[in-house]
Formats: structure tokens, C-alpha cells, sequence
């Protein structure tokens, strides 16, 4: 199996926890079985780091695949609590009799800090996923095996920056309703 298709995999593995432990949780009713579900879900980003680990170690030239392993592991731990909780909050309100999930704020000051945390939570994921790329090249070794992780960085970082400017756009020009 190709690294890429084991990162297809933990994706998948990911939501198949989330939804089997929302389901043991408000369906069945076994919420202490649906919590151990959903707590879970970090089992996967460390199986996914352990083959991308594996892969490496026998002798593989870092990829671009590999670097979205780290990228992904980085988006799943900063984000990852976040798009729980916004799966739990709906189908509490569809399966539990909920109220229905608060609406993000669309306009004004409570938008422009909303987006602001995002960035903040891009940033965590991009410190984590950028301290795992550097283990990555550590690791191997090699500058010619891991010139494709130092592009991802870069990018990334780039990427980050233009969502910097993004973001914190809103608080200069809030948005008007």
C-alpha cells in the first residue's frame, strides 16, 4: 500500500470514529462507549506518523506525500477537537432533541475574531506540522531525500501568511451586514 493511500485511509479512519462514536453516543444511548470512540480518533494520526515513519526508514525519498502526512497530523491535532465538537453540536440536534447549534457570525467584530482564531489555530497546525516535517529530515538524513518536505514548509508558510493578511483583514474592515 502506497503512502498515499494509507493517508486516504486515516482520513476515512478519522470520520469512521467521529460518526461510530456519535452514533454509540446518541442512538444506542452507550455515551461512555461513544466518548471511548471519540477519543480514539487521535489513534490515527499515530498510526499514520508510524508508516510515514516506516516508510522513510526503508530507505523511501521523502515526498510530497509524506509531507502531507505531517500536514495532515498538524491540521488533525489543531483542528481536530474543533470539528468533533461541530459534529457532536449537530447531531445532538438531530438525534438528542439538542437546540440547534449556535450560526457562526457572519459580519461585525464577532466575525472579525472568529477569524482571527482560525488563523491562530493555522498556526498551531502549521508549528506542528512543520516540527514533524523537520523530525522528517532529521530522521532521514539526507538533503536530496528530503528537498520535498523544505517545499512544503515553505509553501505552507506562504500559505499561512496570505491567510495572516486574510484573516486579520476583517479587523481593520469588518465585515458590514
Amino acid at each position: 500500500m502506497t503512502i498515499a493511500a494509507f493517508i486516504i485511509g486515516c482520513e476515512i479512519g478519522f470520520w469512521v470514529f467521529v460518526a461510530a462514536g456519535l452514533i454509540f453516543r446518541y442512538i444506542l444511548g452507550l455515551k461512555r462507549t461513544g466518548a471511548l470512540l471519540l477519543a480514539a480518533t487521535p489513534l490515527v494520526d499515530l498510526i499514520l506518523i508510524v508508516a510515514t515513519v516506516i516508510d522513510l526508514r526503508n530507505g523511501a525519498t521523502a515526498s510530497f506525500v509524506h509531507g502531507l502526512a505531517a500536514v495532515y497530523i498538524g491540521v488533525s491535532v489543531a483542528y481536530g477537537h474543533r470539528m468533533i465538537r461541530w459534529a457532536d453540536e449537530r447531531f445532538a440536534h438531530r438525534f438528542a432533541g439538542a437546540p440547534a447549534p449556535e450560526p457562526r457570525p457572519k459580519h461585525g467584530t464577532a466575525h472579525a475574531r472568529r477569524e482571527r482564531k482560525t488563523w491562530f489555530l493555522h498556526l498551531l497546525a502549521w508549528i506542528i506540522g512543520c516540527l514533524i516535517l523537520l523530525g522528517m529530515i532529521w530522521f532521514v538524513g539526507d538533503d536530496s531525500r528530503t528537498a520535498s518536505l523544505w517545499n512544503i514548509i515553505w509553501r505552507w508558510a506562504l500559505v499561512l501568511g496570505i491567510d495572516f493578511v486574510w484573516s486579520f483583514s476583517y479587523t481593520l474592515w469588518p465585515k458590514k451586514g
